[in-house]
């Protein structure tokens, strides 16, 4: 019993670690257009903020490929923790201690990128390695933890604002940084595992070498830039486009996005045993098509809201689902497939709202003309998932 109850300890500091993960690919879109009205930063700079975050989030996992296993699992996952609790107290400083403000945010970006990409490397092949039954279900679950850590961040922010105002934002970013501080003790002293044992992991060389494993990298750069464009832009989105508060936004936009999306990932851990989750995938890329396509054409404000809260649904399986699948089908992929899904993830994640970002202010400013871009993130998702089915049905690749 005691043995079961430590590793929930494990399961819990993973929680933790997740919305701490949350906490940093949210708090600081919220700020978008506070940054360029008080510092003077245009929109094609501020999507450099989402595209540096990502992108540091791309070299630790390209790092992590070779290294996690021999630095091992809880020091790396010890300094995610506290290098993303000291980006987030510098965010406070630097914009006003540097000359360029700018340099000051992207230099507290990368800090607590570098922790948000150790996050996404270390913590689902810890929790794959502890001893629980239904992992997909837990893992599905894992990673709803990202999604409930966004409403938090969005609902906390969006309270703390509304009573302090939004000029007092560097105080919420102290107080924020305690998750992970705190968090690092538990990740001290709760047990961890080793997801496959010395010499039975596939090599880099063999992982690569898999077809079926080289598609799941394309559906998770396009999970990645579908999940991450609505993340990061809902909030202006819905503020600029849609003619709305910045409190109405941030609720209406981004939260009700990870509502959805964290509704999602708990329906598919509950199910997880009893779905055929290729076409459920296939479905919710056609519906986040759909949703892209109805935030960026709608005439009405309120039908545009729908589009982005539903969105969440729709992409809310595919980041899990593809590493579910993957574990699946290549029992052996090791640490290294789950860095290579997590490099693939953020490269979409790093690719999709700078995008979106560079083509909205080539639109004079118009967030809408790139979320309609921004559609054909799911769609390429869609086609992934039709070659997925009819070439490879249900066979395992190693």
């Amino acid at each position: 019993m005691s043995r079961a109850k430590s590793y929930k300890k494990t399961l819990v500091a993973c929680y933790l670690g997740f919305i701490t993960q949350a906490i940093s690919s949210n708090f600081t879109p919220l700020l978008f257009l506070t940054f360029r009205e008080s510092y003077g930063i245009t929109l094609d700079k501020i999507a450099l903020i989402p595209m540096v975050f990502y992108l540091t989030q791309l070299l630790i996992d390209l790092v992590a490929v070779k290294f996690a296993d021999v630095i091992g699992y809880r020091t790396c996952v010890v300094v995610s923790q506290g290098v993303s609790a000291a980006g987030l107290v510098l965010m406070a400083f630097l914009p006003e201690w540097l000359p360029d403000p700018f340099v000051g945010i992207l230099l507290s970006v990368v800090l607590y990128a570098i922790g948000s990409g150790l996050v996404e490397v270390l913590l689902s092949p810890i929790v794959e390695a502890c001893p629980f039954e239904n992992k997909a279900g837990v893992m599905s679950l894992l990673h709803s933890f990202f999604c409930w850590g966004s409403v938090g961040v969005i609902l906390g922010s969006t309270v703390f604002f509304a009573i302090f105002g939004i000029e007092n934002w560097r105080i919420l970013s102290l107080l924020l940084a305690a998750v992970p501080l705190i968090n690092t003790v538990n990740f001290l002293t709760c047990p961890i595992e080793r997801l496959v044992e010395d010499g039975k992991g596939m090599r880099v060389g063999q992982l690569l070498r898999q077809p079926l494993f080289l598609l799941m990298i394309v559906l998770m750069v396009a999970a990645g830039a579908s999940e991450a464009t609505m993340t990061q832009w809902a909030s202006a989105f819905t503020e600029a486009a849609l003619g709305v508060s910045k409190t109405v936004g941030d609720l209406a936009g981004p939260c009700l996005f990870a509502s959805f999306m964290g509704l999602a990932r708990v329906f598919y851990g509950k199910r997880s045993e009893r779905i055929d989750l290729p076409k459920t995938m296939l479905v919710a890329g056609v519906l986040g098509v759909g949703c892209y396509l109805l935030a960026a054409l709608s005439p009405l404000a309120a039908l545009g809201l729908v589009g982005c809260a539903l969105c969440g649904l729709a992409v809310g399986i595919l980041w899990p689902g593809t590493i579910s699948l993957s574990a699946q089908k290549c029992p052996r992929g090791g640490t290294a497939m789950f860095a290579f899904l997590a490099l693939a993830g953020d490269l979409g994640a790093a690719l999709g709202p700078g995008m979106v970002g560079g083509i909205a202010e080539g639109a004079g400013g118009d967030i809408g003309v790139g979320l309609l871009f921004a559609a054909l993130f799911p769609a390429a998702m869609v086609l992934g998932l039709i070659l997925l089915i009819k070439k490879f049905g249900n066979r395992p690749q190693g």
